[in-house]
């Protein structure tokens, strides 16, 4: 299913995969650069969404909008919408962009804002993908966990390239007596936290 994707999202992200690569060499400022997922937890995230049970899809952090395009692709194939979170202007204005060139605004709807001002309206949330500033994952976490429909998975990219700062994360993941937690060595470290 993600094997043969649509030429304007295939484009899309070939493009945004350059940008990365060329901000990690060029010394571009941390808060300029894309600072997205490799290709291979977009596609884990991907098949973990598409596997989710029915409820809401949403992102945490959505940059300019490479792993919102394969949380899409998902979408797409469970009849489902992400609604994915923001909050420097310049990366909506980005995210806008690449919705519109890869074709995906009829299954993401971006919101300009802090997730955590949102949250509690998500009552169903069957995946949530959280990318955001490392100091918020916690808060986020509390905020999510508790609306998510049995089966549900929460999945926390970085939590092995910023172990130091994110390991009270995964320590509280794995003592929540309301998931199942691993780390999945893929990319820069995946925190999958099923509901029970």
């Amino acid at each position: 299913m993600f094997n043969t994707m649509p030429n304007g999202i295939q484009s899309t992200m070939k493009r945004l995969e350059e940008i990365d690569r060329r901000d990690r060499l060029d010394g571009t400022p941390r808060l300029q650069r894309l600072r997205q997922i490799p290709p291979e937890t977009g596609r884990f995230l991907a098949i973990l969404a598409a596997n989710a049970p029915d409820g809401e899809c949403i992102e945490i952090g959505t940059s300019a909008g490479y792993s919102a395009l394969w949380l899409a692709l998902a979408c797409r194939a469970t009849g489902r919408r992400l609604t994915t979170f923001e909050v420097l202007e310049e990366k909506v204005y980005m995210a806008k962009e690449t919705f519109r060139e890869a074709g995906v605004e009829d299954v993401v709807t971006l919101i300009h804002g802090d997730a955590r001002h949102f949250l509690r309206d998500y009552a169903r949330v069957a995946f949530c993908f959280l990318d955001a500033e490392k100091e918020a994952y916690s808060e986020c976490y509390e905020l999510v966990v508790p609306n998510m429909v049995s089966g549900a998975i929460l999945a926390a990219d970085n939590v092995i390239s910023h172990q130091a700062d994110l390991a009270c994360v995964v320590r509280g993941a794995a003592a929540d007596g309301r998931v199942d937690s691993v780390v999945a060595p893929i990319g820069k470290g995946v925190l999958i936290c099923r509901k029970a």
